[in-house]
């Protein structure tokens, strides 16, 4: 694994401080979740507003998350709703989902949260049998191992001109080794195979650096399917 470097740090504060300032709601949220013990795999400040940004820019109305953990990103694509608009959120983890749902009250933003606790494969399968809008925005941050099945129900219950965004894709550069002793690396490179040639979606994928060390986003915007 690479090496993080300080100063990716100290550039994501510069641009905390001169694009976003404080935020009392998510720094709310990520003190309740640390009280609580949740892994610290939240989404940084500076890609939580990257999020919310980019389901403005897509005039998203009804959104879509695959794991919520603590309502960290959750909070960041609910601020992008209309007044009218829903943001459906599936996690695994019924202790997760509890504290999110407190974290998302607590910003205000709960009459525009729904959090679906169970396997999310299940989950998205009970939404396509259901008779639900499709979605403008689709996120996913969960396990690494259902990535592809995941893109696959994404498509199915997005609009065209949907736009998915896929978190945690270079691994530190690890996604071009498939002998990786990363166990999240099969699932991400099934990914990037799943969407090699894929009739309905143009995708591409973009590395980061900053606090959350080296990584990198999957997006995609769906095709008229």
């Amino acid at each position: 694994m690479a090496k993080s470097d300080p100063s990716w740090s100290d550039v994501d504060d510069y641009i905390v401080e001169h694009l976003i300032g404080n935020d009392p709601a998510l720094d709310a949220c990520l003190a309740a979740n640390a009280r609580e013990d949740l892994p610290a795999i939240d989404v940084s400040t500076t890609q939580g507003r990257m999020l919310e940004l980019l389901a403005r820019g897509v005039g998203a109305k009804r959104i879509l998350e695959i794991g919520t953990l603590g309502g960290y990103s959750a909070i960041s694509l609910a601020r992008a709703l209309p007044e009218d608009g829903h943001l459906v959120s599936l996690e695994l983890e019924p202790e997760y989902a509890a504290l999110a749902r407190s974290n998302i009250e607590k910003a205000g933003l709960a009459p525009k949260v729904e959090i679906i606790v169970g396997e999310a494969v299940k989950s998205l399968a009970a939404l396509e049998a259901g008779d639900a809008s499709r979605f403008d925005f689709v996120f996913v941050d969960a396990d690494k191992e259902n990535y592809a099945a995941y893109l696959e129900h994404a498509i199915r219950l997005s609009r065209p001109g949907a736009m998915l965004v896929f978190d945690n894709v270079v691994r530190e550069g690890e996604v071009i080794n498939a002998d990786s002793s990363d166990p999240k690396v099969p699932g991400t490179r099934a990914l990037y195979s799943a969407l090699q040639d894929h009739p309905l979606v143009d995708a591409t994928a973009i590395q980061t650096v900053g606090s959350k060390k080296w990584d990198g986003f999957l997006l995609g915007i769906v095709r008229d399917n």
